[in-house]
Parts: C-alpha cells; structure tokens; sequence
C-alpha cells in the first residue's frame, strides 16, 4: 500500500474518531503540563513545550494508538531530585532539557542493542512500591503550595524541616482556593462520569482561575501562575558540558528506566483491551525519539501518563495520529488561552496533582504481597519508604539489587524431587506429595530447575543427599522435562555428578530431555564422557531393564 492509498483509507475510516480523541486530549493536556512543570521546579512554559513535539515524535517511531506521552507526575519529582546533583551555573531549565537528553539517548542506544527486556529488571513489588512512595512524596511536595506555606522540599525530612524552619506558617486566601478545587475535583470524580468526569479537572481550572480574576486574588497574596512567556516553539541545543552531561547520567539512567517500564505497562494493558498488542522495542524507540525531541524544544523528560492514555482510549483513538492531532490542538489552545492562565493560582495546581495522584494509591497490594512472599512484601515496604525518606535513587537501586537477590536466593539449591509411579499409570509424581510405587535399586529424581551458574554447584550435593537415604540405588534417572536450559556451568555439574556417581558403581541416565537442550549437549560432545542413556519418556527410563527404548547421547 503506497503513501496515498494509505492516506485515502485513512481519511474514509479513523481520523474522525482519532480527531474527537485528540480534541478531548489537548484540553486535559494544559493544565496537567503546567502543574507536573512547576512540580519539577521549572517555569509552568516548560511543561507546555514537553507536550508539542515530543507527540509528534511518538507518533512517528511509537507503536500504541493509545499512550498519551508527555509530561507525567512521577518523572518530574526525579527530575526535582536530580537538579542538585548539576554543577553550579545552570538554571534547571537547562538541567531539564540535558536530563531529557541524556534520557532519549540511553533509550535509543536500548533500543539498537535490543535491550528492551531490562524492563523486567523492575519486578513487580519494586514498581508498585516505587509507583506508592513516589505518589506519597508528590502530595507531600505539594501541600506546602497547597497550604500557601514557604515550604519545600521533595522527601518527608526535607519538608518536615523546612516546615519547622518557617514556623508551619499557611496562607488562608491560598488555602481557600486549593480546598475547593478538592472538593470540586472529588464531586466531579463522583458525580460525572464517563468523558465529563475525565474533563472534570480542566472545568474546576476554569472555574477557579474566573473566581481569581473576579476576587482579584493577587491583592490577597494569592500567588499566581503569572504571565506566561510567548508561545515561541523554537529549536535549542543543550549544554555541552561534559562535566554536566557525566554528573547527571545517573539521574537519566533512572528516569530512563522508569519512563520505560511505567510507559509500557500502561500501553500493554489498554492494548490488551482490545486483543492488540505493542512492539516493546518500538516503544522504547518512539519514548526516546520523545524525549531528544523535548530536549531541543526546552522542555522536560516525557513518559506515557496513565491518565491522559486512558482518555485517548475511552475517547476512541484508532491511530498514532491523535497524537499529532492533540499536539496541533493544544498549541492552538496554549496560544489563545496564555493571557486568561496567568490568572490561575498556584494552589489549584497543587489540588489538581493531589487528587490525580492519590486517587490511584492501593494498600492492598502490600497485605496480598506479605501473606503470600513475605520477602517481596518487606522489599515493596523498603522501596516505598526509601523513596519517601530518601530518594528515588536509592530507592531504585534497592529494589532493583533486591529483586536479583530473592531471585538468586530462589535459584541458588535447585529443587530435586524425588519421584516414585502412580499406581496403574506411567506417570511419575512426588512421593512426598503422592501415594506411589518406587523401584529399590532404581531411584527417579525430577530437577525442577534450568541448571544455570546460581544453582549448578549443588547438583551434586542434593543428588547424594537422596542417595544417603537409598544406599541401595544402582541407577540414576533425572527427569529433565522442566529444564528449559543448560549453561556452561550446569555441563560441569552435570559432568560431575555422572563421574561422582561412575566412581560409586552407579549409572546416571537422564529422561525426556528437551530437544534444544539436548542440541546443545551434542554441541559440547558431551558423548566423550556421558556414559549413560536418554530416554524419551521418564517412565522408559525406570523400566530400561524391561525396555531398552533409549536415544544416544
């Protein structure tokens, strides 16, 4: 199908719906870009410029119809964390437009090199503990605006002590405004539904920044958004400063990792709405193409917003172009609508990311995790209380070190059953679990795990563990069937335990040996010192004496 046969179809099929999508889109896009803005310590305008090209970006390499990128409450509290650790002389506009970067460039280079799987390295307790602390430390950064109090500060230590320093001082006129665009945003939420209910945020917007102009809220100490800068999308280049670049890579490393993982997760979950599903590897191309393009139009590091993506979809996006729709539309919006938002108080901002962001806080996550892996449990608690005590920094490279290490604690003693035959049948299941028939001199093990460089060294010790309780034994039958792979270090236990064995007068076959494990095997001419038999099924194996079916090593 050429360029203009395609064009042709579009224009017969989706693009009413992805226009209807984007026009919806485009209005919630305003004042989430100005809050998750300020919420990074930026200028308000940063938000809007992070919200133009990097869609148009997204939608030229991205694979969902549905993820609306831009900037997102969870990324712009790391970039706040991350603008201290700059060298000084930078503004954090130019920290900003380096982090998005740096992080478009990492994801790139993931990207060419195939590295979307790093996305597992984020398990699950470590996401949804990080998704808690992070929401935590965001409505505690944001009460102090809320409260109209000189406060500040991104974790509970820094705001408890900044708090104190300014006697716990709060702004009654502030105050005001910020508690009732809660009680309007919460009687919108449960009151209107549907497309109305998702608008409910931009309607308390309007309202509010109308009863600042009419109450002349300024006068009172309110503050304000204030004017904003003219709309000149133009491009810049960041900083080249090495000493810049090297002290914020870290910082970048994470957001990258974050943007991706969260950005994913909510692409996979609406495709699968639909029975659709999303190239990860193109994901992770469209987010960096995102984020370079918001580091040359002065913005901020993009992600895709759970909220924003959930309207594209119920708002009925068929296609990337909503995207670039949303984009054309709020430019046009952000054009017309700049003189009337400098009337907007700083509060309502705050209100708008306290409900968005505390109405998506789960406990139950944290009592399902202890009662069924209390390991995981305590790690999703860490995480959580590091990233609101500490940092995201180190509460990610706990979670991520925490995660290799219940994983390597599960896989360090390969789990080997010993099996016995179900009466009457051929099918061979735990004794432990099982009433079954075991053969005296003939003892049948399943290894319930890929023998690998973590668990390879106790092959041999589990094996004569078992042989210790059955002196009797002559032969060895290893059921293989839930071996997925062999590693360098799993030949040499394996050699090990056949020569430990050969040496006692017993034999070690093995039964129903994957097919590309056993390629592998044959590949490492394993002949030269197997010795024993493969044989297809495991009970073939425990009757050999009966029936000789075996394949040659």
């Amino acid at each position: 199908m050429n360029a203009l046969t395609a064009l042709r179809a579009y224009a017969r099929g989706p693009w009413l719906d992805d226009l209807v999508a984007a026009a919806v889109v485009s209005v919630l896009l305003i004042p989430q870009s100005l809050a998750y803005a300020l919420l990074a310590g930026l200028p308000a305008e940063a938000g809007l410029y992070a919200s133009l090209l990097p869609l148009l970006a997204y939608a030229l390499f991205g694979s969902s119809p549905y993820l609306g990128v831009g900037p997102v409450a969870i990324v712009a509290l790391m970039v706040a964390q991350t603008t201290g650790a700059a060298p000084a002389g930078y503004s954090p506009g130019q920290v900003a437009v380096v982090l998005a970067a740096e992080t478009g460039l990492l994801m790139a280079l993931a990207a060419a090199l195939r590295l979307d799987a790093l996305a597992a390295l984020m398990s699950v307790p470590v996401l949804h503990g990080f998704e808690t602390g992070a929401t935590l430390a965001i409505a505690m950064s944001q009460l102090p605006t809320l409260l109209g109090s000189p406060a500040q500060g991104s974790e509970l230590p820094a705001v408890l002590a900044s708090a104190a320093g300014s006697g716990w001082d709060w702004h009654a006129p502030t105050l005001g405004f910020g508690l009732a665009a809660v009680v309007l945003l919460l009687l919108g939420r449960r009151l209107m539904k549907g497309l109305w209910g998702r608008l409910a945020p931009l309607l308390v917007l309007l309202l509010t920044l109308g009863a600042a102009w009419l109450l002349q809220a300024q006068g009172q100490g309110v503050r304000l958004i204030g004017t904003l800068p003219p709309l000149h999308l133009h491009l810049i280049a960041p900083p080249l400063d090495a000493a810049l670049w090297l002290a914020l890579l870290p910082g970048a490393l994470l957001i990258a990792l974050i943007s991706y993982v969260s950005s994913l997760v909510v692409a996979e979950a609406l495709a699968r709405r639909r029975g659709e599903r999303v190239d990860a590897r193109r994901e992770l191309a469209g987010l960096a193409a995102a984020n370079v393009a918001a580091a040359f139009s002065a913005g901020l590091p993009v992600a895709g917003s759970f909220s924003r993506s959930a309207l594209l979809y119920d708002a009925g996006s068929r296609t990337r172009m909503s995207s670039v729709m949303a984009a054309v539309l709020m430019g046009a919006a952000a054009l017309s609508l700049a003189p009337a938002l400098a009337w907007l108080p700083r509060s309502v901002l705050a209100a708008t990311i306290l409900v968005a962001v505390l109405s998506g806080l789960q406990w139950r996550p944290y009592v399902e995790a202890w009662r069924y892996a209390r390991a995981e449990g305590l790690l999703m608690l860490a995480v959580t209380l590091l990233v609101l005590n500490v940092s995201v920094a180190a509460a990610l490279g706990l979670g991520v070190l925490g995660s290799i290490a219940l994983l390597l604690q599960r896989t360090a003693r390969p789990h080997v059953a010993l099996v016995g035959r179900v009466r009457g049948t051929e099918h061979y299941r735990n004794v432990d679990r099982h009433d079954v028939e075991c053969l005296p001199e003939v003892m049948g093990l399943r290894i319930d795990e890929s023998l690998l460089f973590t668990n390879a060294r106790s092959l041999a010790d589990v094996v004569q563990a078992q042989l210790a309780q059955h002196p009797g034994t002559r032969r060895v039958v290893l059921q293989m069937s839930p071996v997925n792979g062999i590693d360098y270090s799993g030949l040499e236990a394996l050699r090990e335990l056949h020569d430990g064995l050969a040496r006692q007068g017993r034999r070690l076959d093995l039964s129903e040996l994957k097919g590309p494990v056993l390629d592998r095997l044959r590949a490492a001419q394993w002949e030269r010192w197997f010795r024993g038999r493969v044989h297809l099924s495991h009970h073939q194996g425990m009757t050999a004496d009966q029936a000789e079916d075996w394949i040659s090593p």
